[in-house]
């Protein structure tokens, strides 16, 4: 496995050097670096999500709590009850409660699911115009390579070479006039 990878390192290494030593001297110093989640946080498009995300969160749930209560009230209902109940009904009740219980399990599970696949589509969708953003920005000003720093794995670059702040307010201009 430590071969294989370093195989894919060493020719992914020698393929840029061949890029950049294909490219004249005057472009190899157009290269830049963003940071996809400080757009998502600081950008209105990854803000705005956000409080969409977590406004689904919030009414997710209050429906299940407003169902735990419920099924707490059954429960103390039936505690109470329990000495003055035939023991046929005191287990139907048991039954009742244990039935809504996992039906609670199954439909926080089912939340769950739902919601996470809510946020993947709008982080995807904010993803996808970020990258043709960049895109754009990357062939107008003559860029030689832009990274996101995370996927690239870079553990140092100088601070010169961050443009996401720059991609933030060009993000921010787009989303604007879109709304």
């Amino acid at each position: 496995m430590k071969k294989v990878s370093r195989a894919i390192f060493v020719i992914a290494f020698f393929s840029i050097l061949w890029i950049i030593s294909s490219v004249s001297a005057a472009d190899m110093t157009k290269i830049g670096v963003i940071d996809f989640v400080e757009i998502l946080e600081n950008s209105t498009a990854g803000k705005s999500a956000q409080a969409a995300i977590n406004k689904e969160g919030d009414i997710l749930k209050a429906d299940l709590e407003k169902r735990a209560k419920e099924i707490e009230s059954l429960r103390e209902k039936l505690e109470r009850d329990t000495l003055v109940m035939s023991p046929e009904k005191r287990e139907e009740q048991e039954k009742d409660i244990r039935e809504k219980i996992t039906d609670l399990k199954n439909l926080q599970q089912k939340y769950e699911l739902d919601f996470k696949k809510k946020e993947m589509e709008l982080v995807k969708e904010i993803q996808e115009e970020v990258v043709e953003l960049v895109d754009r920005i990357g062939q107008k000003e003559g860029y030689l390579l832009i990274l996101e720093r995370r996927e690239c794995g870079a553990v140092y670059f100088p601070d010169a070479l961050d443009i996401t702040d720059r991609i933030v307010e060009l993000y921010n201009q787009e989303y604007i006039k879109k709304q």
